[in-house]
């Protein structure tokens, strides 16, 4: 059967995140109702992230088996007609190798989680931002993410029900920059590494804010780090602000397609 890969983008608000649910809505869900329009006997499809309730994607890449031979633009177009009207789109659609696997063939996963700070509520980016209302300090935050950036154990930014075999990860890059936003600031972390832990981004940004809002310093990071204990690790940030943007591959399969 011929294998396909997706490039999908989502808006993460509506479902109980990617994976299947018994009662919930989730990205996996509907967009296997969308496929099975296509092939009824499709198998299951695999994603290379599974976000959480309310976390966005603009670059989730999912691969699928089918049993007809697709032109790919065609394959998207269809796919893109029954996803209406769930906020999921098809940016973009490739026939893959034989070997390739969403998940399993992935060496890099890129995140991007967005925090704006002003005193007024959001309105056009509500429930697409985290919205504090308090100042941050750009520059003791990124004093504060070098002591993340490496080869570490990340016990401490786990959530608790994580089911990765290790916590040990090595985060390639932390980017924090800023720029103004309509009254305010938006703040932007990007992070990038082969694989993450449950909840690891929301609780390194969690942990950032308490830095920029002055209520730690930054060397206090290094600290809760080498503690290897949750309880150290500051409050995690809530999931609208954050988004799969990118998945790396060791040949990208949409090369020739983007």
């Amino acid at each position: 059967m011929p294998i396909y890969a997706l490039k999908i983008e989502y808006h993460g608000g509506p479902f109980a995140g990617w994976q299947r649910q018994k009662d919930q809505p989730s990205v996996q869900q509907t967009l296997e109702q969308a496929l099975r329009k296509l092939d009824p006997d499709m198998p299951s499809i695999a994603a290379a992230g599974r976000t959480d309730a309310g976390v966005h994607a603009t670059g989730q890449v999912a691969h699928c088996q089918l049993a007809k031979d697709w032109d790919p633009f065609r394959l998207s177009e269809a796919l893109n007609f029954h996803l209406r009207p769930a906020p999921i789109a098809i940016v973009s659609a490739t026939r893959a190798p034989d070997d390739f696997h969403a998940r399993f063939s992935a060496i890099e996963r890129r995140y991007l989680f967005r925090l704006i700070t002003r005193r007024a509520p959001l309105v056009h980016q509500a429930g697409l931002a985290w919205h504090i209302s308090h100042d941050l300090d750009l520059t003791a935050m990124q004093a504060a993410a070098r002591h993340l950036i490496g080869l570490h154990d990340f016990t401490t930014f786990r959530a608790t029900h994580c089911q990765a075999k290790s916590p040990i990860k090595t985060l390639d890059m932390l980017n924090i920059t800023a720029q103004p936003y309509a009254s305010g600031t938006e703040f932007q972390f990007t992070l990038s590494a082969r694989s993450f832990l449950h909840n690891q981004v929301r609780s390194i940004v969690g942990t950032l804010e308490r830095v920029g809002a002055g209520a730690w310093h930054p060397d206090r990071v290094k600290t809760v780090l080498q503690a290897q204990d949750r309880t150290a690790c500051g409050p995690v940030c809530p999931p609208q602000g954050l988004y799969l943007t990118g998945v790396g591959y060791p040949k990208d399969p949409f090369a020739q397609t983007s």
